[in-house]
């Protein structure tokens, strides 16, 4: 049978009637030799010649130049001529036979099915319209198809990198309602009554819930602002909050600083020192502070001074405000504190024998001497000093650095020569003359007797020596003065960090 006549070929015999040959799968694929193509040709032809005489019986059979049988032929016993054709033989000699001569070895693609054509095909299936045989490849492997899966590996990569930049996204805008959903709230509030780290929050009168919850927060006594202000949104009845300064502790839980707050008994007295030599605006600072009211509640009332038993002629408040420490009940206005200051000065005025239309003077020059004075033993003998000056003929200027210094919104005791020569200062005392126009901080009762009695002396100079000690020489000759001021140079010199 034909099936027998072509064992040693995979690929069957195919009937002549225009059918196509199916090739079998590139990786099974082996080329014919040379002298299998031959004889393959020469079935062919003698099968095409069967064929024609078939069809025509009165044409003659042409002479066909005998060719070698095939193996397959001698061992069936069947002549060449009489084998059934073939396409294309579809195995080449076993692996383990060699070659004896070029016949035998198997044929390259290109001698097969010619050189590649311009797209790189040799050939077509007819059936799947793939390229055959596939181009060798350079390592002798069958090529492997990787740039399917580079694409798709960029592809995943773009997307993670996508979902991960929108996931960071909406964790730094919607962190909290994530962390609601996902169940990993954070803490927002402390327990227990704190780490004993004593700290006082001062209520004052208009402040509501969220004023107080702020307050809290900046202080360290609760964690968050809502930790307090939803407790105190979920009570049934909103506590009263009485003004004043209560004692807390850091890191308390909003329980425990309501349960303080709640209570008027832990209501403290407002306590707040003024110290000698104040300024007014350093004044009203330490009021607003101390007391937790507003700074523009204090400044609102002294503009109004007059309303304080101050003359009209005062250019301010400055100097009537007496410098004491006090203690203010909760609830009290800045109105009422700054009269009660007011009040305890005219009351050292009056207890020193100060009459009403004198007032002003006293305290200006006072004023003068709590700054200029090293130390309260000095007090008498700066006043005699300023009030030597001024009863000079003609009067001297009174030249204190620290009217001009005031003048210029400054506290220093060191002047510019241009500060100095500045005319419009109204408190330059270098270039005006008499006492300034009003006094230039708060002095206390030893300055004010000091003014009521000075010492006894011609000194008209003075000059700091020791900025630490506060140490002052007094001269009466201008040399005296001159040889003092070397020593304060050489003092400053030798203390350059040294801050007044």
């Amino acid at each position: 049978m034909a099936d027998d006549l072509n064992r040693d070929n995979p690929v069957p015999a195919q009937p002549d009637d225009g059918a196509r040959v199916r090739l079998p799968p590139a990786a099974s694929y082996v080329p014919p030799t040379r002298r299998q193509l031959r004889e393959s040709e020469t079935r062919a032809k003698a099968h095409e010649t069967d064929s024609s005489r078939a069809a025509d019986p009165a044409q003659p059979a042409p002479q066909v130049e005998p060719a070698t049988a095939s193996p397959s032929a001698s061992s069936s016993g069947v002549p060449a001529t009489e084998q059934p054709a073939t396409a294309m033989p579809a195995t080449a000699m076993p692996a383990t036979e060699r070659p004896t001569s070029a016949d035998d070895e198997p044929l390259t693609v290109d001698q097969l099915f010619g050189p590649s054509s311009a797209d790189g095909k040799r050939g077509t299936d007819p059936d799947s319209g793939a390229s055959w045989p596939p181009p060798p490849h350079p390592s002798g492997r069958p090529p492997r198809r990787r740039r399917l899966w580079l694409i798709w590996l960029w592809v995943l990569v773009v997307l993670l990198a996508l979902v991960g930049g929108a996931a960071a996204a909406v964790w730094v805008m919607f962190e909290d309602q994530v962390r609601q959903v996902l169940g990993i709230e954070l803490p927002n509030d402390y327990e227990g009554t704190g780490n004993g780290e004593a700290v006082t929050v001062t209520i004052v009168s208009g402040d509501v819930g969220g004023d107080i919850a702020t307050k809290l927060e900046e202080a360290g006594v609760t964690m968050t602002y809502d930790a307090f202000y939803d407790l105190l949104v979920a009570q049934e009845v909103q506590p009263t909050f009485m003004p004043g300064s209560y004692p807390l502790q850091k890191e308390m839980s909003a329980q425990s600083a309501l349960d303080v707050l709640a209570n008027p008994a832990n209501v403290a007295t407002s306590r707040v020192l003024i110290t000698e030599g104040s300024t007014l605006p350093q004044t009203l600072a330490s009021l607003s502070e101390g007391t937790g009211l507003p700074l523009s509640d204090f400044e609102a009332v002294a503009a109004n001074y007059t309303a304080f038993g101050v003359p009209a002629t005062a250019p301010s408040l400055e100097g009537w405000l007496f410098p004491a420490t006090y203690e203010f009940e909760p609830g009290v206005t800045a109105q009422q504190i700054l009269q009660t200051m007011a009040d305890r000065m005219l009351q050292s005025l009056d207890a020193a024998g100060v009459a009403v239309a004198d007032r002003q003077r006293v305290l200006t020059l006072a004023s003068i001497v709590q700054k200029e004075g090293g130390s309260i033993e000095d007090f008498p003998i700066v006043a005699r000093l300023f009030l030597n000056r001024l009863a000079m003929t003609p009067p001297m200027n009174l030249e204190s650095d620290a009217t001009v210094s005031y003048g210029t919104g400054g506290t220093s005791i060191f002047t510019t020569d241009e500060e100095r020569g500045d005319a419009s200062n109204l408190y330059n005392t270098y270039a005006n003359p008499g006492l300034p126009v009003g006094p230039i901080s708060a002095p206390g009762d030893d300055a004010i007797n000091a003014v009521l009695n000075p010492a006894v002396g011609d000194w008209v100079y003075m000059v700091l020596v020791n900025g630490d000690t506060g140490e002052t020489k007094f001269s009466v000759t201008f040399a005296e003065h001159e040889a003092a001021v070397l020593e304060w140079q050489d003092w400053i010199r030798a203390n350059p960090d040294w801050d007044n």
